[in-house]
C-alpha cells in the first residue's frame, strides 16, 4: 500500500491555538483534511472527483493527541493508505514537530468512493485504486 513520509508540512497559526496555549483538538480533523487534499492532489486528483464521476465522503475518523502542538509549531505530514476494498479505503495520518522530530497527532479516516450525483456508494476507480496500492 502506498506510504508518503513527510510529504508535505503545516505551520501553526493562531487561529488553531485554543484558550490553553496549545492547539485545539477539533482543529485535528482539519489538518487531516489538509494533508488528505494534498495527497489527492499530488496523485491528479481531488475529494470530488477520482474519475468516473466519484470522489470520497469521510465515514469514520480517529484522532489521538500526543504531544501538545503550539503556535508556530511546523508539522511534516505523512499518509499510508490501508485496508482498501472495492468501495473504501483507510488513511493513517501521522504528524511530526519538525523543531524536535517529535509525533503529536495520528490518527486515521475511513474513506468511502460516493457518487454525489446519485447520492450513492460507488466503486473507487480501478485508476485510482492502481495509484494508491
Amino acid at each position: 500500500m502506498l506510504t508518503l513520509e513527510n510529504f508535505t508540512s503545516f505551520t501553526i497559526r493562531v487561529g488553531e491555538i485554543n484558550y490553553g496555549g496549545h492547539m485545539g483538538n477539533d482543529k485535528a480533523l482539519l489538518l487531516f483534511q489538509d494533508a488528505r487534499i494534498r495527497f489527492l492532489e499530488m496523485l491528479g486528483y481531488s475529494e470530488k472527483s477520482l474519475g468516473e464521476n466519484v470522489g470520497i465522503i469521510m465515514t469514520e475518523a480517529h484522532v489521538y493527541y500526543q504531544k501538545e502542538i503550539f503556535l508556530h509549531d511546523v508539522l511534516l505530514a505523512s499518509i499510508e493508505v490501508s485496508e482498501i476494498t472495492t468501495a473504501s479505503f483507510i488513511l493513517n495520518y501521522k504528524f511530526i514537530r519538525e523543531s524536535d522530530q517529535k509525533e503529536v497527532i495520528n490518527g486515521t479516516t475511513k474513506i468511502l468512493a460516493f457518487d454525489y450525483e446519485r447520492g450513492s456508494v460507488a466503486r473507487i476507480p480501478l485508476a485510482f485504486l492502481e495509484k494508491i496500492k
